[in-house]
């Protein structure tokens, strides 16, 4: 919300919403013929790029890896059989089937369930969403750790093929996934509008070779075919259990991305994935994994690199050149999925300002955010230079991924029954089966919390911390600001009876509570002894909706004395522009000359010594992120040289 502190923001939100050039913020609802052609054609680019590339290193990991099995006829069917049904029931049950039915007025992704399970009729009773949405929150965080491993996994998958050319290439991985992550943080700044007409082609280019290197792979030993039989799952159980469970922390990695089907899902549509997904991606990625079956049945000694294995001799360089160009596709869905669900989580108020650089004048979903752009490349050069390789880095990717399914999971179930009106008996029969694979899925990946699986549990713990801690805060500022408020009848009463000096032009106060007289408004006129002729009090509230109509997102209200108040609302994928805003309020009898307004905004120095219920280490970490976060002036859009801030000090 809008508020007398740049440290307050309009409330938070957040969703994977990936870039497209020609997203302009929704899809078609109901697409057909070309329409239809061209979103799933986007999909493919955006939606399919992380769970595209796991192919690269997904099967090596369950014959490679640390709880890897020798690849016998036997437990490559056993495997196989794992992997087609792991695709089958998380994203073609789960995810396309029933979760990519709770959209948040079109929008997905885990904010945006957060936000819808707020906004149920259990909402108003606080305790029933409190342990749903801070999971939901720490979901949030768990993303921010895949979008961090993504990258790197993805292209140093990707350039381990050279180890595949020659053994001399070998020490040139690292440093060549590290330019090459460089490079694509380095472009971000100019958005990703050119490239990003380019990502579907490319993407589709990489399904049709995998799909193909997978057939060739498949006539190698036809009978492969024959695994996808749940019954080579269920006898690869029953011979060895205990194997057979740990292995379950590698075959997740086929499900890399699932998430993406979701959080995608305002910018294409369902029948669009469903579409780009049935047509293409899992015919490619079944021929593909079963290829590799095949090739390992034939040639166990293939396991060290079994994708790259389908690709031999002169057709290795051209699958290499592909191989990188979709793991940096994959990449960049997830970096920009990172400034959305940034973007997202300070429109709900769970995270502070940060500069948010529109990079297209047409799609509102393109844009970037310098601090968590830096923020990831150190990150990604660490992850990189730390694990060395893409079966390291595996360890650590299971976590974050197989967490966020179980939280999505649960979040499921409060939005069918809260706001679908199902019965906690069917809802509780879907979401236990889905719970059964999610939980059995995190469980196999606990034992590599030593290698690597802490990762993303950490960066979730910590960006759970700040979202609880600056939602905490915000909300007992509030209550600061509350009390310091005065009622507006009194105000205009007194303004009336005794009238001050009144100077020309406009002035805007900006205050997180749409009623009464805000403190700042209150210290200028006692300290300046004068009002403008014309005084606007504006509150912007962030709704837990992805977008608010920009024809009806505002109401003005004449209170009399030259005083107006003007509410505005904005969905949490939406960035305020005040300037915009109050040149559309001519429309109700509001005219504003913009080069004769001024702008008044609170700064408030937080001491910790009051005595609020928060952690003391809380009000710390809240204090700092106040301090650090980026001023209203810009996050508003309002011009500098027309702003005047009034500092006060606030005990919490």
């Amino acid at each position: 919300m809008a508020t007398d502190s740049p440290a307050a923001a309009p409330a938070t939100a957040g969703t994977r919403a990936a870039l497209h050039p020609e997203s302009h913020g929704h899809a078609q609802a109901h697409p057909v013929g070309k329409d239809l052609a061209k979103l799933s054609l986007g999909a493919l680019g955006v939606v399919y790029g992380d769970i595209g590339t796991s192919p690269l290193y997904a099967l090596r990991e369950c014959f490679h890896g640390p709880h890897a099995v020798a690849p016998t006829e036997a437990h490559v069917f056993g495997v196989l059989s794992l992997v087609f049904w792991a695709l089958t029931i998380v994203i073609v049950i789960k995810y396309l089937s029933f979760i990519m039915r709770a959209d948040n007025r079109g929008e997905g992704g885990i904010l945006a369930l957060a936000a819808l399970v707020m906004g149920t009729a259990k909402a108003r009773r606080i305790s029933m969403v409190a342990i749903p949405v801070l999971m939901g929150l720490f979901g949030a965080g768990l993303l921010y750790g895949e979008g961090l491993i993504t990258p790197a996994i993805s292209i140093l998958g990707a350039m381990e093929g050279l180890e595949v050319a020659t053994d001399r290439l070998a020490p040139l991985i690292v440093p060549i996934t590290a330019v090459i992550l460089v490079a694509l943080f380095a472009v971000q700044r100019y958005g990703t509008g050119r490239i990003g007409a380019v990502f579907g082609w490319v993407m589709l280019v990489w399904f049709v070779a995998i799909g193909v290197a997978g057939l060739r792979g498949i006539t190698m030993a036809p009978h492969v075919l024959e695994a996808a039989s749940p019954t080579y799952a269920v006898g690869f159980f029953l011979e060895d259990p205990g194997k057979a469970f740990l292995l379950l922390g590698s075959v997740v990695l086929v499900v890399t991305g699932a998430e993406a089907l979701y959080a995608d899902m305002g910018h294409f549509g369902r029948r669009p994935i469903r579409t780009a997904w049935f047509s293409l991606v899992m015919p490619a990625l079944l021929c593909n994994y079963f290829g590799q079956g095949a090739l390992l049945i034939t040639n166990p000694a293939a396991k060290e690199n079994p994708f790259y294995g389908l690709a031999p001799g002169f057709w290795l360089y051209p699958m290499l050149i592909i191989a990188t160009m979709a793991a940096i596709i994959a990449s960049q869905a997830l970096i920009s999925g990172a400034f959305s669900l940034t973007r997202a989580a300070v429109q709900l108020g769970f995270f502070p300002r940060v500069r948010i650089v529109h990079t297209s004048d047409e799609a509102e979903g393109q844009i970037y955010i310098p601090e968590i752009n830096w923020l990831l490349m150190i990150a990604c050069l660490a992850l990189v230079f730390a694990f060395q390789s893409s079966s390291a880095l595996a360890a650590a990717y299971g976590i974050s991924v197989t967490g966020t399914m179980v939280i999505s999971s649960i979040l499921f179930y409060n939005v069918a029954t809260g706001r679908w009106g199902w019965s906690r008996v069917t809802a509780a029969a879907l979401v236990s089966m889905f719970l059964c694979i999610d939980v059995s899925l995190f469980s196999a990946n606990l034992p590599k919390l030593g290698a690597g699986g802490w990762f993303p549990l950490a960066i979730g713990l910590i960006v759970f911390i700040i979202m609880t801690t600056w939602q905490r805060g915000r909300a007992e500022l509030a209550a600061k600001f509350k009390e310091a408020t005065l009622p507006e009848e009194l105000f205009l009463e007194d303004i009336k009876l005794n009238p001050p000096t009144r100077v020309r032009g406009t002035a805007v106060f900006m205050t997180s509570t749409a009623g009464g007289i805000p403190p700042v408004l209150l210290h200028h006129l006692k300290h300046n002894k004068v009002l403008h002729q014309q005084m606007v009090l504006l509150s912007i509230k962030g709704e837990q909706v992805p977008q608010v109509d920009l024809d009806e997102n505002f109401t003005v209200s004449e209170l009399g004395q030259g005083f107006y108040r003007v509410r505005a609302r904005y969905g949490f994928m939406q960035t305020p522009n005040v300037p915009r805003l109050l040149a559309r309020c001519a429309e109700a009898g509001l005219a504003i000359d913009d080069g004769d307004t001024s702008y008044y905004l609170g700064r408030e120095s937080l001491l910790v010594s009051g005595r609020s219920r928060m952690a003391r280490w809380r009000k710390a970490l809240f204090s700092f992120l106040s301090r650090n976060s980026r001023p209203a002036t810009a996050f508003f859009h309002l011009p500098p040289n027309r702003v005047v801030e009034l500092g006060a000090q606030i005990e919490l």
